[in-house]
């Protein structure tokens, strides 16, 4: 819980990783590109105090990530996304079995939710199964991006992929995080695209679909979506560091979303271990639309609120003690708001 000016806030950070980019797992020389753009944008968003020696980052392990999330980083509760890439590492990117240890130790705090990937045909429909009986999963983190032997990617409308969603309904997944943001090398761009979001938003109404990064850099194309499509989420993942480097920008893209989709469909994440999660709630609890950008509403208490920890609570179940918690919003489900909807703080 973090506590400011007499206001306390219940914090989700609602994407966080675990992962093993050390020589040793590195499978070819993309798995030193992608750890090195990964690494590129830490040290080129990050407030100078904040950046960590490259050998640090390149495993950071489970006594650090309780540290930084739980002891100095203001977290109450965080949930694993984690990306497989076994194209370019030995063991896997994101490490599942460290981190779903760790979500067993701290079931109160931790949240593992697992991956898969369409191209593995049917062995793969099995092995979802299998892994949503194993890790209690209510979501998945997907990497449409991801290399496949020759494929460098696949679409969200695929018929092998809705084979895919059908069996999360059946099996209890509701929540379908889709990494819809910048490339890493040596990933391909277009593969990252959100127009299939609009397709299996509309063909499967029942699950949630989370485009982490909110579609970065296509944020447009992705309010346009999600503005019709009342099952669409931004996750604010990426967005967030922002805040240091470009305010204006930040105050851009939050004033997008909350007038597009509004702020009972937006998520913080800081996308650990790419940043540590305290210096960005502090600032974001602290951040103020410009006074030149009276397009943009004045951000409110209760808009943070919800955006920092109580949206993602109420989308994964998770308790928030009485006095954290919110009245639910009245919000329109689709459609943009307007700038005087909202009263300043």
């Amino acid at each position: 819980m973090y506590t400011r000016d007499g206001e306390s806030y219940f914090v989700v950070d609602a994407h966080i990783a675990l992962w093993d980019a050390r020589p040793e797992n590195q499978r070819n020389v993309h798995g030193k590109q992608f750890i090195d753009c990964f690494y590129d944008y830490h040290r080129n968003l990050s407030p100078e105090q904040e950046v960590w020696p490259y050998e640090e980052y390149l495993y950071q392990g489970g006594d650090r990530l309780m540290r930084d999330l739980f002891e100095d980083g203001h977290v109450d509760h965080a949930i694993f996304q984690p990306a497989h890439l076994g194209e370019f590492y030995r063991r896997g990117f994101g490490q599942t079995d460290e981190a779903f240890e760790l979500t067993q130790k701290n079931p109160g705090r931790l949240t593992y939710n697992h991956n898969f990937d369409p191209r593995n045909g049917e062995s793969g429909l099995e092995r979802l199964r299998a892994d949503a009986e194993r890790f209690g999963l209510k979501g998945v983190k997907l990497y449409t991006a991801e290399w496949h032997g020759k494929s460098r990617g696949w679409k969200l409308d695929d018929p092998w992929a809705y084979r895919y969603f059908e069996v999360c309904r059946e099996v209890g997944i509701t929540n379908i995080h889709v990494h819809k943001g910048p490339t890493i090398r040596p990933l391909d761009r277009d593969a990252f695209d959100v127009a299939d979001i609009d397709h299996v938003a509309t063909d499967f109404p029942d699950l949630n679909f989370i485009v982490e990064h909110c579609g970065l850099p296509r944020l447009e194309d992705f309010c346009w979506i999600a503005t019709q499509e009342p099952n669409v989420h931004g996750g604010l993942a990426v967005a967030m560091p922002f805040i240091h480097t470009r305010p204006r920008y930040f105050a851009q893209i939050i004033g997008e979303l909350l007038y597009w989709i509004g702020e009972d469909r937006i998520q913080f994440s800081s996308d650990y271990a790419l940043w540590t999660p305290r210096w960005l709630i502090e600032r974001f609890v602290d951040f103020q639309i410009p006074d030149d950008l009276p397009e943009y509403a004045p951000l409110t208490t209760a808009q943070k609120k919800k955006i920092l920890g109580l949206n993602a609570a109420k989308m994964y179940g998770i308790p928030v003690p009485e006095e954290l918690r919110l009245p639910d919003a009245n919000e329109p489900a689709v459609g943009p708001r307007g700038a005087d909807d909202h009263a300043a703080v």
